[in-house]
């Protein structure tokens, strides 16, 4: 077996596991954030369920450290109160991200489980332990049973052959393999790195590179863990560890040789992390901020790389440099070592640790118009704001903020760029839809949204994450999707979503899912699926189908087409012909699911 299926089969008290194996998984350490926290109890006490283990059950409040939203804040009161009356500890706002808490406080280990409502829980794969971001449903399974069903996936390895270029950075490297793989080729699989460089990687960069398993569509990024990380896991959890590794003779679905001294310093364009093009081909495009942070590059390795380019430097006029250390550790580190002394000599603001504008909680948001350079993990459209995201590597970012324009470190300009005044948008007014009951077979009209990697931001915004009534939910469907902002004005209830590879990639809101059911839609249909996204539908008994392309264009639809969906006998036919296809039907556990009306 591979290190997934080992670490799995342990935690499913099998002796193996094979891919597609549906098992229950025992869980070592279960989170909830600030945001999806209030969701998942409201999951808990509406079911009237408790909590299996204290012990390890975690809060971590790390999208709006301070609560500066009032829902924030009162979402995050609520989950105090819950956890004063259950015994479970909350690591608060002062603190910082929940899963960089993990590793650093032994609440993950190499070869444990791990779950949150993080999407990128998986950044555990730094330290080979399975970490996983789950919808509101899935943890509070979690939280009540101590276990959760998964699929266990197929697995590819990824050889990382020849020598490291000096200036390639963690983020470099795990951009040049988006810029290989894309948002979908891998979707779903579950990818090991190895190679010589890659053995020599800091814990900092591996968390850089697993942490962008998300932006990639894989299950989780995983690296064997070496000596060095293997004694700080150690310290950590104040106990001996046993290392998981592949077998000599594991199966993979796909081995990728990828030759690591042809990567450059990369950057990905406004939109996709998957868009990359080298620094070179970008440089001297004006910029109006720059963001240090996030889960990605939030550690004390990556603001050192800052502070080596701001130590003597200025930011550029005008330019507003934003810094968040990951953790409360980190920003004290800083402190000792001096930095935060010289990230405010050279102009930049510095916040207290959390995910920042990443989760559109905290600083590090742009406005309309607004072109920012971050070493954040997601650039996707209104992301962090109505502006242009740029993602780029510490040293990028740094430089960049000094120069007014995206440079290297080693070509700062004399003298800064000057600003140019920029236009702002507005946002279109939005309407309530009522929720309809499902049944087994669906007719109605077809929106034939022919668009790959339509992620959880195009869907529903994070500027909406506080909400957790369903029943306002709907008025924001497809509002940041271009071409469908007005979508939920004009969809009705019954109605049915076709839509192309890897939808609702990217983060683990439920909100993204229960939009749908607020407007009625009936069910959706697509070539793929982001996976926590499938799951969260699978849960929230929301019919979701997956077709194979030709099979369906021989039924020849076009938008508007009415058509009648059979969940259960896996057939789809156009109304307007007649013409019938075979669809993937319900599984087993899809059935039962949704059945039950969903997984509580």
């Amino acid at each position: 077996m591979n290190i997934i299926e080992k670490i799995l089969a342990k935690h499913a008290n099998k002796s193996e596991v094979k891919p597609d194996e549906i098992i229950d998984v025992f869980i070592d350490t279960r989170a909830a954030r600030d945001f999806g926290g209030a969701n998942v109890v409201k999951n808990l006490l509406d079911n009237g369920l408790t909590i299996a283990d204290p012990k390890r059950t975690i809060f971590t409040f790390d999208c709006n450290p301070g609560g500066s939203d009032q829902k924030y804040a009162q979402n995050q009161q609520y989950c105090r109160q819950y956890a004063r009356e259950n015994g479970i500890t909350i690591y608060d706002v002062n603190l910082g991200i929940g899963t960089h808490l993990a590793i650093d406080g032994g609440l993950a280990w190499p070869g444990c489980t791990f779950v949150s409502t993080d999407s990128h829980a998986n950044i555990m794969g730094a330290i080979g332990s399975f970490g996983q971001g789950m919808g509101d449903q899935d943890i509070a399974a979690a939280w009540a049973k101590g276990s959760v069903w998964f699929k266990v996936p197929k697995s590819v390895k990824i050889n990382l052959n020849g020598k490291r270029p000096a200036n390639v950075s963690a983020k470099d490297i795990v951009l040049n393999l988006l810029s290989i793989f894309g948002a979908n080729k891998l979707l779903g699989f579950s990818v090991e790195i190895c190679g010589e460089e890659a053995d020599k990687l800091t814990l900092a960069e591996r968390i850089t590179i697993s942490s962008m398993g998300t932006e990639m569509g894989v299950i989780i990024i995983f690296f064997t863990p070496s000596a060095e990380i293997m004694k700080y896991c150690e310290e950590k959890t104040g106990r001996k560890l046993e290392p998981v590794f592949a077998d000599a003779n594991a199966n993979y679905e796909q081995i990728h040789d990828i030759d690591i001294s042809k990567f450059v310093p990369i950057v990905a364009r406004p939109g996709h992390p998957h868009d990359d093009i080298s620094v070179a081909s970008v440089k001297n495009t004006k910029i109006d901020s720059a963001f240090i942070g996030s889960c990605t590059n939030g550690r004390i390795d990556d603001l050192r790389i800052a502070g080596d380019i701001l130590r003597n430097n200025k930011v550029a006029p005008g330019v507003v440099l934003k810094i968040v250390p990951a953790t409360d550790a980190v920003w004290n580190q800083c402190l000792e070592e001096g930095l935060i002394k010289i990230f405010k000599t050279a102009g930049a603001m510095v916040s207290n640790p959390g995910c920042a504008g990443c989760a559109a909680g905290q600083v590090g948001q742009n406005g309309p118009g607004e072109v920012t350079i971050s070493t954040g993990n997601r650039n996707f459209e209104g992301k962090q704001g109505k502006g242009l995201m740029y993602l780029a590597s510490p040293a990028v970012v740094a430089a960049s903020a000094v120069a007014g324009f995206i440079t290297t470190p080693d070509d700062l300009p004399k003298d800064p760029a000057i600003f140019e005044k920029k236009e702002y948008l507005k946002k279109s007014p939005v309407v309530k839809r009522a929720v309809v009951e499902k049944p087994l077979v669906f007719e109605g009209k077809v929106w034939m949204i022919n668009k790959d990697d339509i992620d959880t931001d195009m869907i529903f915004h994070n500027r909406y994450l506080a909400i957790t009534d369903i029943k306002e939910m709907g008025q924001y469907a497809f509002d940041n999707l271009k071409g469908y902002e007005d979508f939920a004005k004009k969809a009705k209830p019954g109605d049915i979503v076709i839509t192309a590879k890897n939808f609702g990639a990217g983060s683990s809101r439920q909100q993204a899912v229960d939009c749908f059911l607020s407007l009625g839609i009936s069910c959706l249909i697509a070539e793929s699926y982001g996976a926590i996204y499938e799951r969260n539908a699978i849960n929230a008994a929301l019919p979701i189908l997956t077709y194979n392309p030709e099979k369906l264009a021989s039924v020849e639809l076009q938008n508007g087409d009415n058509v009648r969906v059979d969940i259960i006998k896996g057939s789809l036919t156009n109304l307007k012909n007649n013409k019938t296809t075979e669809i993937d039907k319900f599984t087993d556990v899809q059935i039962d699911i949704y059945k039950n009306g969903g997984l509580l």
